[in-house]
């Protein structure tokens, strides 16, 4: 049994539906990266795995467990959190604050506060500003570490690179090897293609709402993946991820 199981999953923003019957399994400490254009419904797809979108139907399973019926903030506490596009801070809290806030879910782990400034050592003179003042990506950096700080097993990255610079996004990105080395297990939404084939295990393209090609990252060619992307490979899928 995989970690977490996601089965017919599907989302609606009111009369659109936005995510259409979609299944796959994330391994313990593998990376997932979900990609597909603009409207393609990953974001929601995160949302409603993290019980964050309530319009949803379908099973979401952490360790054998239905989360079904579980709010955000329960999710969290059992090991899910997501960090979402847009990040989603207290704008008036102060960077530790926002941390600390995190830390409060009680999870035991390695990830500390203190662990959250040596690995993005670009918010440690920032740690008395308010969010609101940060830079788009000291604000990306404080928002992963909140959801660090609560020790998950599993972490959703939602638009992860959107708006920042290329150094930026190697800052961020540098701490996938650390979360695969701990076991946690990871999905990214990630609109860099290239990004997402050098970090994921394995990769899922979404459609219209729909998983169109889903497999491992090394049996899948870029040119597989783009045609997918843009509705360009014949047939579509049923939304189940293959083994």
């Amino acid at each position: 049994m995989s970690q977490l199981e996601i089965s017919n999953l599907t989302a609606r923003h009111g009369l659109l539906t936005a995510v259409r019957d979609v299944s796959f399994g994330l391994e313990k400490g593998e990376i997932l990266a979900i990609v597909g254009a603009n409207g393609a419904g990953k974001s929601t797809l995160l949302r409603a795995i993290a019980g964050g979108h309530g319009d949803h139907v379908g099973d979401v399973s952490l360790d054998g467990t239905s989360l079904n019926g579980r709010k955000s903030h329960e999710r969290v506490r059992r090991g899910l959190v997501l960090v979402p596009e847009g990040r989603r801070l207290f704008p008036r809290m102060t960077v530790e604050e926002n941390l600390a806030l995190g830390a409060q879910v009680g999870r035991s782990g390695e990830w500390t506060v203190g662990r959250v400034f040596e690995i993005f050592d670009n918010l440690v003179k920032r740690r008395n500003s308010k969010a609101q003042n940060l830079s788009g990506g000291e604000q990306q950096a404080t928002a992963i570490g909140r959801a660090l700080v609560t020790n998950p097993d599993v972490i959703l990255f939602d638009e992860i690179s959107l708006g920042l610079s290329p150094a930026i996004v190697d800052r961020v990105y540098s701490i996938m090897p650390r979360l695969r080395e701990s076991q946690t297990s990871t999905i990214i939404v990630e609109q860099d293609l290239s990004r997402a084939m050098k970090v994921a295990d394995r990769i899922i393209c979404m459609l219209e709402g729909q998983a169109v090609l889903a497999g491992p990252t090394s049996e899948l060619t870029r040119e597989q993946i783009v045609d997918a992307y843009f509705g360009l490979s014949g047939s579509r899928g049923n939304g189940e991820a293959p083994a």
